[in-house]
């Protein structure tokens, strides 16, 4: 018969190492290959978390810093001070300014003017808001951290002679405490400085001639001190 003096014949076990070596630089590839596509994939996720964490501050800033109003305020220890400064908390190089737009959706008996401030601190950029304008001993302000890994962050600002000055007020400027009320700036100039990204800078513009404090709701944004300021607008 035909099948009579044939053998059934498998793999010799050359094949079969050689065989196994070969799945086995396929699998290292393939694996190489889809580790780098994870890898490429978590670093974009972070750089795209990263610059939405950036958009979101300058976009803040620029909100902030475009609701400038001339509306000056009152320290904890009473002193006045300009509505617009660059030496915010007792000269730490920050920012601090008074700003329309403070929403009241629970129609409080309050002022829709608010005091901001950014600074830098430890490697994160902070922003303060102030529940009143003019404030106690014992006010205090609600801080959140929008930016991190920053180096460094400072303001120039634009004057109306169109100069750029490194502090706000310039020294030509009337002193707190005056009739005059204190100048705004034209505009601010922000350079962040980030571990990542190197220098970013942004200049956002300030309502030139902005009214002296032009809404208040009443409770809590010194209606006498606005009325001093528009009489001595007058």
């Amino acid at each position: 018969m035909q099948g009579r003096g044939c053998r059934a014949r498998g793999f010799t076990l050359l094949e079969l190492l050689v065989a196994l070596s070969i799945f086995a630089v396929v699998s290292v590839l393939a694996y190489g290959g889809l580790r780098s596509v994870l890898s490429a994939r978590e670093h974009a996720n972070i750089q795209t978390e990263r610059l939405a964490a950036l958009q979101l501050a300058v976009q803040m800033l620029s909100r902030d810093i475009e609701q400038t109003v001339q509306r000056g305020v009152r320290d904890p220890f009473g002193d006045k001070q300009p509505p617009m400064t660059s030496n915010a908390n007792s000269g730490k190089g920050g920012l601090e300014f008074t700003k329309t737009g403070w929403r009241n959706p629970a129609g409080l008996a309050r002022s829709n003017l608010q005091r901001v401030g950014y600074e830098m601190r430890d490697d994160k950029l902070i922003r303060s808001t102030w529940p009143m304008l003019d404030r106690a001993q014992a006010s205090t302000p609600r801080e959140a951290v929008i930016l991190d890994k920053v180096k460094e962050f400072s303001v120039r600002f634009l004057d109306t002679k169109s100069e750029w000055q490194s502090y706000w007020p310039p020294t030509t400027a009337n002193a707190p405490g005056t009739s005059d009320p204190m100048p705004l700036p034209r505009a601010v100039e922000v350079s962040l400085e980030l571990e990542d990204w190197g220098s970013i800078k942004r200049i956002f513009r300030v309502p030139y001639g902005a009214p002296v404090a032009a809404a208040v709701g009443g409770g809590g944004g010194g209606n006498d001190d606005q009325k001093e300021n528009n009489a001595d607008e007058r």
